[in-house]
């Protein structure tokens, strides 16, 4: 049987925390970011965790992860 691959473009946009849960970096924020509000702009640089039910597909998509 031959080895399962990474995604790449899957493994670039998400990280897996040691408990299994898959972050990624919110999305919007190359430009027109003046114009969002104070709170908006703070929260695009945390990294949002996927739900559960997304786990599945980022788990084929990422087998070593």
């Amino acid at each position: 049987m031959p080895k399962m691959k990474t995604h790449q473009a899957t493994a670039k946009r998400f990280r897996v925390t040691r408990n299994k849960k898959y972050l990624a970096k919110k999305g919007g924020q190359d430009h027109f970011n003046a114009r969002d509000p104070g709170k908006v702009t703070r929260n695009k640089r945390r990294p949002i965790a996927f739900s559960h039910a997304h786990r599945f597909a980022l788990e084929i998509a990422l087998p070593n992860g």
